[in-house]
């Protein structure tokens, strides 16, 4: 073993969050060693050989987790966030994930220290551009999250995620194939999905209904049949990776609880009934709901407007139902229909909508770290665990807005941001 994989670093500062007990103690004194934490609190002083940072008086969290954006689209360059509205025929692989890189640095800069990457709709020639972010942030290349990617998002002809649809092509301007993500009925989703695996996803993300920002479809429509649904769900789950659904409206949520999908992104239109169904299931929701608020709807289309109007006031009715009928709810913010970097923010709507500080907390820790297959290893500060600690002001379990100001950043023992005087 090399001398970083074994140096000890003692952090001090005046709190540490116990997130499994749902409380913030002090003072807190986690001791890592490589890339794992060891011991929190521990009775025997460090070794003389520690190297031992006084980060003061800041609460020492876990690293958070955004499981629902996009590295590759947004940030440098574009007005509010948002890319520009040809970016899937305007910017090249290459151009791509170099604004990948640096919206990586920039959530990882947010305290955000693992993501899922859902799904690309743009033309790669097949390639998987958010494996190979995920694999030069692993290798040490480049400064970002931990990154679980989906590749291309599945999606029918026209449906939302369909890159021809979001940038209104004419017929022929942009042939598209399994590769990037279309595909139609049973044997086509099986393909798609083998396809996604095969080139290093490590989930498969399907466009389960219509969305907001696309022209084709209501945002309430069922764009896949059950069979479609039973057998993207079938080839993953056999292939050991989970399925996460844009889903915006009931019938297309409830075919994909009844498929056995395990994540439901948005579930904007969800009944009182299709909230029951997820508790009884187990379905995890990633709500977005920051983006409801925030989004930029002055710069859309007009018709695209038009939808906003319609289902935001309705989403931000049904997330209280669901935070109150026990619902599996993770962080996601689908940035950047939010800025990279204020991640954060959706903590605060979700304080906003009836979470308490602490349930927000938990939301992108231990509940986004059960959804990505990690509960033994991240969403914790507790001996065994991998040393991904971040520092915020105050206490976020009184007050969520702390989370805005992250000033330590530790990812797998590496410390990444140090802005504590």
């Amino acid at each position: 073993m090399t001398a970083a994989e074994t140096a000890t670093t003692v952090l001090r500062a005046a709190r540490w969050l116990d997130v499994a007990a749902g409380e913030v103690r002090s003072p807190a004194v986690v001791v890592v060693e490589g890339n794992r934490i060891t011991d929190v609190n521990p009775e025997a002083p460090p070794p003389d050989s520690a190297t031992v940072i006084d980060l003061g008086d800041v609460t020492l969290l876990p690293g958070l987790m955004d499981m629902e954006l996009n590295l590759l689209i947004g940030g440098p360059g574009n007005p509010d966030g948002l890319p520009t509205p040809m970016h899937g025929v305007q910017d090249d692989p290459a151009y791509r994930t170099l604004r990948g890189a640096v919206n990586a640095r920039t959530t990882l800069d947010a305290g955000f220290t693992t993501v899922r990457n859902l799904g690309l709709m743009v033309k790669t020639g097949g390639y998987l551009l958010d494996v190979a972010l995920q694999r030069a942030i692993d290798q040490g290349w480049h400064q970002g999250p931990r990154i679980h990617p989906a590749g291309h998002a599945v999606t029918p002809y026209g449906g939302h995620l369909d890159p021809t649809v979001f940038q209104r092509l004419a017929p022929g301007i942009m042939p598209l194939s399994v590769a990037e993500g279309i595909a139609n009925g049973v044997p086509d989703v099986t393909a798609c999905v083998r396809y996604q695996i095969r080139h290093g996803a490590k989930l498969i993300k399907v466009s389960a209904s219509g969305g907001v920002m696309s022209h084709s479809t209501s945002p309430g429509a069922q764009q896949y049949s059950d069979a479609e649904f039973a057998a993207i769900a079938d080839e993953a789950h056999r292939a050991g990776v989970k399925v996460a659904a844009h889903a915006v409206g009931d019938s297309a949520i409830q075919a994909c609880i009844r498929a056995g999908i395990d994540c439901i992104e948005h579930g904007f239109l969800a009944s009182d009934e299709t909230i029951q169904m997820m508790v009884d299931h187990g379905t995890f929701l990633v709500s977005t709901t920051y983006l409801t608020d925030a989004m930029a709807i002055d710069r859309i289309a007009p018709e695209l407007r038009k939808k906003a109007n319609e289902v935001f006031p309705r989403a931000k009715a049904m997330l209280p139902k669901a935070i109150a009928a026990g619902v599996r709810i993770a962080c996601g913010t689908d940035a950047p229909a939010i800025p990279h970097g204020e991640n954060a923010k959706e903590l605060c709507a979700l304080v906003e909508r009836g979470m308490t500080p602490m349930q927000a907390l938990r939301a992108a820790t231990l509940t986004s770290a059960e959804l990505v297959d990690v509960a033994d290893e991240l969403g914790q500060l507790a001996p065994g665990f991998l040393a991904d600690v971040i520092a915020v002001p105050g206490d976020p379990s009184v007050d969520i807005a702390a989370t805005l100001d992250v000033s330590f950043v530790m990812k797998d023992g590496t410390i990444y941001k140090n802005t504590v005087r």
